[in-house]
């Protein structure tokens, strides 16, 4: 039986702001990509979404990124090496006393916004980041781009790495996102969403913006916890992906 993972960018509401509906995203995915403080998130609400997976035996991710609240991490940084490096370490560490404080583990590491596109391609920064992982646990899994020469990168430094794809964003026929600034970049159609993925995980196929057919092949898919109609688009994904019998379980740890 062919398997998958779901999942979402969770943990990302800031104070009195309320970003996304994390419980009910938790009944979905089977894993959570946790967000640890830099580009959002504050350490009460973090822990909350902590206990909420670790209550569901959700797999836990920390979703690293820049230092960028304003921007939401989608900001582009030209970081020192050593600083990327250091900022990586600081975020694991974080979030790992969190899960421990909350009866759970993290998994794994996915970067977030403008970090996960940066190192896709960008061999310097990519290494400080994979070096980061390395120095805390190499036995963290790494979440890239699928298709990205991130991929192969970090396992010739030893790191195991799955290839994610998008449910919720456009590609191009290069199999690269469309970017955000492009028209058409996000999706919001549940029932278009669903189908897509399942065509996805049966044919290791997508259709791109301009009609093409691009190959993707991915481990796991992600569906944007911010995004207004996030949770009807996960429970509709799930829903298809197992009317097909295609198993969902997590990458690494989490439920069975």
């Amino acid at each position: 039986m062919p398997t998958i993972d779901i999942n979402s960018d969770l943990g990302e509401s800031f104070g009195a702001w309320s970003m996304g509906d994390d419980d009910a995203m938790l009944d979905i995915v089977t894993s959570a990509n946790v967000a640890c403080g830099f580009h959002a998130g504050d350490p009460a609400g973090i822990l909350r979404t902590l206990k909420a997976a670790a209550a569901r035996q959700v797999s836990i991710g920390a979703h690293v990124s820049y230092p960028d609240k304003v921007g939401f991490g989608r900001r582009n940084m030209d970081v020192a090496s050593d600083e990327l490096t250091a900022d990586v370490i600081y975020q694991i560490g974080a979030l790992q006393g969190l899960a421990q404080a909350a009866g759970t583990c993290v998994s794994y590491v996915k970067p977030h916004g403008a970090l996960y596109n940066t190192i896709a391609h960008d061999r310097r920064q990519a290494l400080a980041v994979i070096a980061a992982i390395r120095v805390v646990d190499p036995g963290l899994v790494l979440v890239a781009l699928a298709g990205s020469s991130l991929i192969e990168l970090a396992r010739e430094e030893g790191l195991t790495c799955v290839a994610e794809a998008f449910a919720d964003r456009a590609y191009t026929p290069e199999g690269t996102l469309v970017s955000r600034r492009e028209p058409g970049a996000v999706l919001h159609d549940p029932q278009l969403i669903g189908q897509r993925m399942l065509r996805l995980v049966e044919e290791g196929t997508l259709e791109a913006i301009d009609g093409s057919i691009t190959r993707i092949q991915a481990d796991s898919i992600c569906v944007h916890g911010d995004s207004p109609a996030a949770v009807a688009m996960a429970r509709e994904l799930r829903r298809v992906l197992e009317q097909a019998n295609m198993q969902l379980q997590p990458f690494a740890g989490g439920r069975p």
